[in-house]
């Protein structure tokens, strides 16, 4: 299967992925089903029903207003975040659901009452993954016109229960040029080829774009993900949810600026890049999965501490940094997990701690073999790391983690370019490790706020 950087980093709208990003897409595709059938004039009603992680943690992470958005045909890209809490209020206030409304000329209008066709489930899961969801239609009369079950399977990526068995990414058999799904496989082929690893993933992204497009595109998420920051910094008050969680990006950056040389607080820039990422996040702002949203600080942070402090940053090591960063995501994606519901926070924080890591190293000028021992020990010290966010809101302890492992994943890659890249353990053996761990791993760990920090802090 070929994944792009471009489906790894996507534009999408807070405060999760897996729980608002995804469901969106997935209510999205069912309206659409609708107007492809031809039946979406005929569809009276509509009733949607979340398991697992999002009927347990779906409020606190917005996954009701993500549908109801999903079925008036709203895109996390283009959604616009400064109106939507209004147009979710609409449909509230009045009971009434634009079905594919964002299209001039196919909207349908239909009654909708939210606490019994928008149902939680918050102790049922489907098979397949925690983050299940099924959607139906009926006509006047009462009759089913169409019963879609999709997963949300982390990163945004969304697959419908015909691809469950097949595969758990989004399908896509393009032929690449240089494919791998190992890191042994990508060190071979940097080897064999002479590339780096930017490089290596620059020539498979040719398969779907020209350089230019893809230099272009990711020159966009940059400046989505700098936009992000500025506004992190520059915004206070009182994060939404119910937590009263003060943002502090802003005020700390304040205080940093009347403490003279940046170069001496990098690695506190570092952390304050990332946390007012997750602040926006948290706030329903636009951000980049990367790979997802409740991980989404982290290479942001890590890419401003490239551009800030090191000597020589231009945009053509941004766009190396992405698409190494892309190429170690890959793995993650293909041979573990992104999700937090599926293996905890490891797989979110940790793969997104590994992907800055690595590459940082790649923009430094590492060797290959020195970015993937920094992917390696960016993964192998978030290994067991817990998904369990207080009230079920991606605020705490998840801005402050980014912000942690960003540090962190700065020094991942600074230990390995002292280093040749010869070390114990490989990449592939800590993916492996980190995909077993979250097998093992208790349910109530893994976003479903029944454990850890979400039982012991008191809610206030």
């Amino acid at each position: 299967m070929a994944i792009s950087v471009f489906d790894l980093f996507s534009i999408g709208i807070g405060p999760s992925s897996s729980h608002t990003v995804g469901p969106m897409r997935a209510a999205r595709m069912f309206v659409t089903r609708l107007k492809k059938d031809g039946v979406l004039a005929e569809t009276a009603s509509v009733r949607a029903e979340l398991f697992g992680s999002l009927g347990a943690t779906g409020h606190g992470h917005g996954t009701p207003k993500a549908v109801l958005l999903g079925l008036e045909g709203h895109s996390p890209r283009t959604v616009n975040v400064e109106t939507a809490d209004d147009e979710v209020e609409r449909i509230r206030q009045s009971g009434r659901l634009r079905l594919l409304g964002t299209e001039i000329g196919n909207a349908h209008e239909i009654a909708f009452d939210e606490p019994n066709q928008l149902i939680l489930h918050r102790r049922r899961s489907l098979p397949y993954h925690a983050n299940g969801m099924t959607l139906f239609a009926y006509d006047a009369s009462g009759t089913p016109l169409l019963e879609k079950t999709y997963y949300s399977v982390g990163g945004g990526f969304v697959v419908d229960e015909d691809a469950v068995g097949e595969d758990r990414i989004k399908l896509d058999d393009t032929v690449l040029k240089y494919p791998f799904r190992s890191g042994d496989e990508m060190l071979r082929l940097a080897n064999e080829t002479g590339l780096s690893i930017s490089s290596l993933m620059l020539e498979n992204e040719k398969a779907w774009r020209t350089e230019e497009e893809i230099r272009e595109g990711l020159l966009e998420i940059w400046r989505v993900m700098q936009s992000c920051v500025a506004r992190g910094m520059s915004r206070e008050g009182i994060l939404p949810g119910g937590l009263r969680v003060k943002r502090r990006a802003a005020s700390t950056a304040c205080q940093l600026r009347t403490e003279g040389d940046a170069m001496m607080h990098r690695s506190e820039w570092t952390t304050i890049y990332a946390m007012a990422v997750n602040e926006e996040n948290a706030a329903g702002g636009r951000v980049v999965t990367a790979p997802t949203n409740g991980a989404a600080g982290v290479l942001p942070a890590v890419l401003h501490y490239y551009t800030n402090f090191v000597p020589g940053a231009d945009e053509d090591g941004v766009v190396r940094f992405l698409l190494a960063a892309g190429a170690i995501g890959m793995l993650f994606k293909e041979n573990a997990s992104i999700s937090g519901a599926e293996v905890g926070c490891q797989g979110e924080v940790g793969s997104a701690c590994s992907m800055a890591a690595g590459a940082l190293a790649e923009v430094l000028g590492g060797t290959p073999e020195q970015v993937e021992n920094a992917a390696e020990i960016g993964m192998e010290h978030n290994l067991g790391l817990t998904c369990d966010p207080v009230g079920g809101l991606v605020q705490i302890p998840c801005i402050e983690r980014n912000g942690m492992a960003a540090v962190k994943a700065v020094t991942a890659a600074k230990m390995a370019m002292r280093g040749d890249g010869s070390h114990k353990v490989s990449l592939d053996k800590v993916i492996k490790t980190m995909k077993e761990t979250g097998a093992d791993m208790k349910v109530k760990y893994k976003e479903t706020a029944r454990g850890g920090l979400a039982v012991n802090v008191i809610e206030c």
